[in-house]
């Protein structure tokens, strides 16, 4: 009856399994809730308690990640260079502001590109972003992303979960060809304006 009760295909399984997920667990969330999806149109789970069951798994894990940070990032940022390099977060109160402006939308794009979830929540419990903020602003990137795959499987069935993962994919490369991008630019620029500097010099001496 425990087994049962644990399983995935449970409203308690579900939102165990995300919440693990969440946590990093090693395992795509998009598994829990394509297979919430399909076991809802088959009639094996109530469509309106399965959503809530992912909505709720998923804001739990995204809370765990986030008091990771919370509690422990700050002494792993800054007894770790490399990790302190990587979330650019060498400059402090710079970073905090940069990431405490603009957390929703690292929050909303994130949920939609591979492999940067989790780091984005660690870090926004890093910066010390409120909780309430951060919550609600979770609630409402994990209601738009939740529902859309869930009902993208409830209507179309498991193949969701390919499409699904070739869509991050893409949204992965065009987010890594814009970053490019801009970063090439402002190479260009600073290049230039450090360019136009020296030409001032020597011309004034």
């Amino acid at each position: 009856m425990l087994a049962t009760f644990f399983h995935p295909s449970s409203y308690l399984g579900l939102f165990v399994f995300l919440t693990l997920t969440g946590c990093g667990m090693p395992i795509p969330e998009e598994v829990a809730l394509v297979l919430a999806g399909v076991l809802s149109n088959q009639g094996v789970l109530r469509p309106e308690f399965a959503l809530l069951a992912c909505i709720l798994g998923t804001l739990a894990g995204d809370s765990v990640t986030y008091a990771i940070g919370y509690h422990w990032g700050r002494n792993l940022v800054e007894n770790h260079p490399r990790l302190s390099k990587m979330l650019h977060a060498e400059n402090g109160k710079r970073f905090e502001a940069a990431v405490n402006s603009h957390a929703f939308k690292m929050m909303f794009v994130s949920r939609f590109i591979v492999g940067v979830r989790a780091t984005v929540y660690v870090t926004a419990g890093v910066v010390r972003v409120p909780y309430r903020r951060f919550l609600m602003y979770d609630v409402v990137c994990v209601s738009v992303m939740v529902s859309i795959v869930f009902f993208l499987a409830y209507c179309f069935g498991d193949d969701v979960l390919n499409w699904v993962r070739r869509a991050e994919w893409t949204a992965t490369l065009a987010v890594a060809a814009v970053v490019v991008v801009v970063g090439i630019v402002l190479y260009r620029r600073r290049g230039a304006v450090v360019q136009a500097i020296l030409d001032q010099e020597s011309s004034g001496g």
